[in-house]
């Protein structure tokens, strides 16, 4: 297990020194603070996801109507509405479920100081987010971009910028790892919040791709 360098400043005379002059924030503050606003973001993602369910509820259930009434146009219109709402739910769900898992490993960092094999995953993650969600949430994908900046900082104070090409390949296969656990997972969850609609061959056509 890899130490950050520099992981509390006040334990040495340089540290303190430095903090005197600069008020640099020691990097364990810097890992607590980006995983605080993590947590956060999951926290409003989730908010979002629920209030996607309920709206797609509502739209299910006038959708469910019009098929009873045999009114076919109108019911097409519903399921269309649901199924440009579930994809949006996915990139949503998929995102919450990457970022809780990021912060995880951003914890085990918290409590141990270990940069090497965790903190370029979750900065690997958090660029990936960022550019899904800057047409869904827009404010997450700003403070996760501020996260990202963030994290580059606590691994250019930790010398990992200058890791090996190897070590940021196996860190890039790492977040694609989680990324991947989480659009599976995602999957799972989508299946279980969000019913099949019930006009045949159109919700076949027109449903979301969840892959």
């Amino acid at each position: 297990m890899k130490p950050l360098k520099n992981w509390e400043k006040k334990d040495s005379l340089f540290g303190k020194i430095s903090d005197r002059f600069h008020r640099t924030p020691p990097l364990r503050d810097k890992v607590f603070n980006s995983l605080y606003k993590l947590n956060s973001i999951q926290a409003k993602l989730e908010q979002l996801t629920n209030k996607l369910e309920q709206k797609d509820r509502e739209l299910f259930g006038k959708c469910a109507e019009s098929m009873a009434r045999g009114d076919e146009e109108r019911s097409k219109i519903y399921a269309n509405e649901c199924a440009q709402l579930r994809k949006m739910a996915k990139t949503v769900l998929g995102s919450q479920l990457a970022i809780e898992q990021a912060a995880l490993r951003l914890e085990t960092v918290k409590e141990f100081g270990d940069v090497a094999k965790e903190m370029m995953p979750v900065a690997g993650v958090v660029r990936s987010l960022k550019g899904k969600l800057v047409g869904v949430m827009p404010e997450a994908s700003l403070e996760l971009n501020e996260i990202g900046e963030t994290l580059n900082e606590i691994m250019f104070e930790a010398g990992e910028v200058s890791a090996s090409a190897p070590s940021f390949q196996a860190s890039g296969e790492e977040a694609q790892k989680i990324l991947q656990s989480a659009s599976v997972l995602a999957e799972q969850k989508m299946k279980e919040k969000f019913p099949k609609l019930p006009v045949g061959e159109f919700a076949e056509e027109r449903s979301p791709d969840l892959g």
